[in-house]
């Protein structure tokens, strides 16, 4: 009688404890040029859980690869507050681009790859635009970057998910290639890639 109690008992708290922790999972959109670069980075970074790329920031609906005028490419990212707050991912995020480059990322050019951050609600906007300040302080040089509240985040096809763990080798020459790494270390110095092991 006693075992079954004890089953009952941990079947309750576990029943009750799964909704709390899956409310504590939330969510930051971040603009960063190739979503494929993006989420190799964030990925990396701990208390992140999962990351998408998609589109976000235009006003066309279900975008693709082939078409998504008006959008740029994005990462949502979902992460543990518990292990890294919003703040702190905002940061890291400014560290890992040029938010001083308005017309794209790298070498890809055009308003598809440039910066931006997409809040979900006030609290993420006044600590975007915070980390903001910060990073254009820090560099001495206007950050271009905006931040806007969220729109709607379309999902990229998925193939683009998880494509520098797919196709590792494409994905290293293309990143290499494109001088994403250096550029940032160039930019950032020893700030460059803050809260994003190996690197």
């Amino acid at each position: 009688m006693l075992r079954i109690l004890i089953a009952a008992t941990l079947a309750a708290f576990a029943a009750s404890a799964t909704p709390a922790a899956a409310q504590q999972t939330q969510s930051a959109i971040f603009a960063g040029g190739c979503f494929w670069c993006i989420e190799s980075d964030m990925d990396k970074v701990p208390g992140v859980t999962a990351t998408t790329s998609g589109y976000s920031g235009g006003t066309l609906a279900n975008p693709t690869y082939p078409n998504h005028e008006g959008h740029r490419e994005v990462l949502k990212v979902d992460f543990d507050p518990s292990k890294v707050s919003y703040a702190q991912l905002v940061d890291i995020f400014f560290r890992s681009v040029d938010p001083t480059d308005a017309g794209g990322q790298f070498c890809d050019r055009g308003h598809a790859y440039t910066t931006a951050v997409y809040a979900a609600n006030a609290e993420q906007k006044q600590a975007a635009e915070k980390a903001k300040a910060i990073a254009q302080a820090e560099l001495g040089k206007p950050v271009v970057t905006p931040v806007e509240m969220a729109g709607t985040f379309w999902p990229a096809e998925e193939y683009h998910q998880d494509y520098y763990k797919k196709n590792p080798i494409r994905y290293r020459y293309y990143r290499a290639a494109c001088g994403r790494t250096d550029r940032v270390k160039t930019l950032w110095g020893n700030a460059a890639y803050q809260g994003i092991p190996a690197h």
